[in-house]
């Protein structure tokens, strides 16, 4: 398998232009019901709304399914929506769409680019706009229970589709299991999902068996010292140096402390200290992100920070009173996302076999975080896959791999997916799988 790489992406798409188009009644329904489905996605992007918030959003997609023969349930985990069909004996699969936007000005240029404003949960004023892509997502889910609800002759077994709230905060998928996703609907064998990528060609489809996003954690070191005059630092012990000297100090973290081939990341992200020139703080707050795959290592990094923390401060001679304090956002963790691997590789081959060899890569995990990992997290006998499908129009594609120009990325505010490329290969890629494993 190749990685999901530019190259090999760019030698992929000359092979793939020439190859002629075949019949395909699956791709063909979803094609003739493209104009529909790119007006669900025009009224989502158009009306994005921040995580937790997703009531316009949800109500309008569970009227969707309800009008598919769903039984649906709304309001699970907040704004979860859980949507149900029985259909004899057989498997349990679950497919699962994110809707929220993030707190973003739209600046793509879309004449349905989003113009909403509300305010944060700190009541701070705020834009809204799906700059992750969760509008493609969840036009994809609709485009995939109605195909599903089409070919019930097709498939024997139970489907759940549900709609997932606050993926971008990392509280959606918890929530919905706290609130009984596995006790009051039926628990999957088998979940599945995909997001857009912003770095690969519209329509490609990327897999990565095993671990394919990190675990991520929010820490915050408040560091204290003794305030004071900056003329006369003698008589202070100033927080500033302090935290310089934790900030160089957690680099030896993954450095020195991690094996070289387990992948880990410490990175300060804000260091808040001090009002005015000539005067010492008595204290500075250090914000990190900690990124790993593995439990274990996950533990070594938080632990580490903790120990270089009070260790340089012992250093400072600070007294213990005046010790560094470590908080780990628990409510913010994101699990790392872990692919069935004899699963993930089963369903690359079904999609080689559907889409062609060329357009299926084997990707290499990545350090971003996505909560869809909890659902397997919370069952671990489920067989689990997240994919991706490239979102970038081949020729935005093609010019940066040849002039080396830059493409915006998720959560850019000019970040917009060829949306019914990334709609059809989402929903035909779901549906694919879905009738794989549900087959009669």
């Amino acid at each position: 398998m190749r990685n999901f790489t530019k190259l090999g992406l760019m030698a992929a798409a000359s092979i793939l232009a020439a190859v002629p188009a075949q019949a395909d009644s699956l791709k063909d329904a979803i094609s003739a019901d493209m104009p529909s489905l790119m007006d669900i996605y025009r009224d989502l992007h158009a009306n994005p709304e921040l995580s937790g918030e997703e009531v316009r959003t949800a109500a309008k997609l569970a009227a969707e399914a309800r009008r598919l023969g769903f039984e649906v349930t709304e309001k699970v985990g907040g704004t979860g929506v859980v949507a149900v069909m029985e259909n004899g004996e057989g498997p349990t699969v679950m497919l699962r769409a994110d809707m929220d936007g993030l707190p973003l000005e739209e600046k793509t240029g879309l004449p349905f680019a989003s113009k909403v404003q509300a305010k944060t949960r700190q009541g701070n004023d705020t834009y809204v706009m799906h700059a992750c892509g969760h509008d493609t997502h969840m036009t994809g889910w609709v485009a995939t229970a109605r195909q599903l609800a089409a070919r019930k002759a097709e498939w024997s077994g139970t489907l759940v589709m549900i709609l997932q709230p606050a993926e971008e905060t990392g509280e959606g998928a918890l929530a919905m299991l706290e609130d009984g996703l596995y006790r009051r609907f039926p628990k999957p064998d088998y979940a599945l999902a995909f997001h857009d990528a912003a770095g690969a060609p519209a329509g490609y489809i990327g897999y990565a068996p095993g671990f394919a996003l990190a675990n991520v954690d929010s820490v915050d070191i408040h560091v204290k010292g003794v305030g004071g005059h900056g003329a006369y630092p003698h008589t202070t012990k100033d927080p500033v140096v302090l935290a310089s000297r934790i900030v160089g100090s957690l680099q030896t973290l993954v450095s020195r402390e991690i094996d070289p081939q387990d992948p880990a990341v410490v990175t300060v992200g804000s260091f808040q200290a001090g009002s005015k020139h000539n005067i010492i703080s008595d204290e500075a707050l250090l914000l990190l992100t900690v990124r790993s795959y593995g439990d274990d290592t996950r533990a070594k990094l938080l632990d580490g920070i903790k120990r270089i923390a009070r260790g340089e401060a012992i250093a400072a001679g600070m007294p213990e009173d005046r010790m560094p304090v470590v908080t780990l956002r628990e409510a913010e963790f994101t699990p790392a996302t872990y692919n069935s691997p004899e699963f993930s590789i089963e369903m690359a081959r079904l999609f080689e076999t559907r889409f062609g060899k060329d357009r299926v890569v084997q990707s290499k995990p990545v350090m971003g975080g996505e909560d869809f990992s909890r659902y397997r997290r919370a069952d671990e006998n489920i067989n689990s896959m997240i994919f991706w499908v490239g979102g970038v129009p081949m020729a935005d594609y093609q010019a940066s791999v040849a002039k080396g120009t830059k493409l915006p990325s998720l959560h850019s505010p000019f970040w917009a997916p060829e949306a019914e490329t990334v709609i059809q290969t989402g929903a035909e890629a779901l549906t694919a799988a879905t009738l794989h494993i549900m087959k009669k």
